[in-house]
């Protein structure tokens, strides 16, 4: 079983603080998508959505996304650290939680990133190389989106150490990419204490060390 990776993605950051909150192991490959190394044999064929990461089981099946490949991960793990949740009611609850975070915040701020930033040109729609122009529009309606999430989320973390069940899920590792998103595209997290508090108190944690400290 090998992880495909590149460490600079978000995606792969995400499944990198998974792992090391697990403390699961798995074989890692670095593919450097900068050079579109993702878009060549044997990797065009094995994954043909070509985004980071995906993960090769050992009887050839490869599986993309981040949440399944750290699912599946899990499930097959001996780990005692469940970040998908114990029971039926912690799953639905951590479910509930990650699917806001993704659907108003992270996949918005994610397409609102490839729209606004140099380096994206050309690879707006991911896993491709087109032509296909930057809309600021955009981001610009991923910053509002954002911002909308941003005061619900603080008016829930206002007594609550992290989102779901007194304890780090993977809803909090989508959390934490997504305010890091939010602040590269200009959102002042400072103005949304409770969220940002939180965060900070993220960052400080062991298996989220690799990121960049909020200027």
């Amino acid at each position: 079983m090998k992880l495909y990776q590149f460490d600079a993605a978000p995606s792969s950051k995400r499944v990198e603080k998974f792992l090391k909150e697990t403390n699961i192991q798995v074989e890692t490959v670095q593919l450097n998508i900068m050079e579109g190394e993702h878009f060549k044999e044997p990797f065009k064929t094995m994954n043909p959505f070509n985004c980071i990461p995906f993960l090769e089981l050992d009887d050839g099946t490869v599986i993309s996304e981040t949440l399944a490949i750290c699912n599946y991960l899990e499930q097959i793990s001996n780990s005692e650290i469940k970040l998908f949740g114990e029971n039926t009611k912690e799953k639905a609850l951590i479910e509930m939680w990650n699917r806001r975070l993704e659907n108003d915040g992270y996949l918005p701020l994610f397409h609102g990133a490839r729209n606004k930033f140099e380096m994206f040109k050309g690879a707006v729609i991911p896993g491709t190389r087109t032509d296909f122009q930057q809309n600021i529009a955009v981001t610009n309606w991923a910053i509002e989106s954002a911002k909308t999430l941003l005061t619900r989320l603080d008016a829930h973390l206002q007594s609550l150490e992290f989102l779901v069940c007194n304890k780090l899920t993977v809803a909090d590792i989508t959390g934490f990419h997504t305010l890091r998103t939010a602040d590269r595209v200009g959102i002042d997290l400072k103005r949304y204490k409770c969220a940002f508090s939180w965060f900070c108190k993220l960052e400080q944690r062991p298996g989220f060390q690799e990121s960049a400290q909020l200027s």
